[in-house]
């Protein structure tokens, strides 16, 4: 039985590349899509929620399996991601040779990838577009949330957005 791997330096840069190139249809949220947008916070991990149709799970499959991906798990054991995890309203946490990677069917109050795409931008990566939820979006989910991480977050996204709409949308 294979063992968990030591967690790889992050490159979340590659990470985006890839699954851009892919063409993998996805929408960037959380700390990265809120770091593109210009909020100046830490993130560690890649979150995307993902479009469900049978083409692009096969083709996030094919991108897992070429970036070694294993979910993260509390013990030892080496667990790869199945088409199943992907199918669901879950998420699925994993590690890659370029860092972690979030799949997530759906976030806050249960919105997946159709019903989040109207409330994204697109910004230019590599040659790439890509589908960022927007920062407006990310404050209204975030209110309310019990966790005091997320409390902090909330924070810090509505002054980069009272910032955005003084400066004129250039923070």
């Amino acid at each position: 039985m294979p063992t968990a791997r030591k967690p790889p330096v992050s490159d979340l840069n590659a990470l985006l590349k890839g699954l851009s190139k892919a063409r993998i249809e996805f929408i960037l949220v959380g700390g990265v899509a809120a770091v593109v947008q210009g909020a100046p916070v830490t993130t560690f991990d890649l979150d995307i929620v993902h479009r469900q149709t049978d083409a692009n799970i096969q083709k996030l499959m094919k991108f897992l399996e070429s970036v070694e991906a294993i979910q993260r798990r509390p013990d030892d054991k080496v667990l790869n991601p199945d088409e199943r995890d992907l199918r669901g309203k879950g998420h699925l946490l994993l590690t890659t040779c370029f860092g972690a990677l979030d799949i997530l069917g759906v976030i806050e109050k249960g919105l997946g990838f159709d019903e989040l795409l109207p409330s994204t931008v697109e910004i230019e990566f590599k040659g790439h577009n890509v589908h960022v939820l927007n920062l407006e979006t990310m404050v209204a989910l975030k209110r309310g949330a019990a966790i005091p991480e997320e409390q902090y977050r909330l924070q810090i996204y509505e002054e980069t957005l009272r910032m955005k709409n003084e400066n004129g949308d250039k923070v």
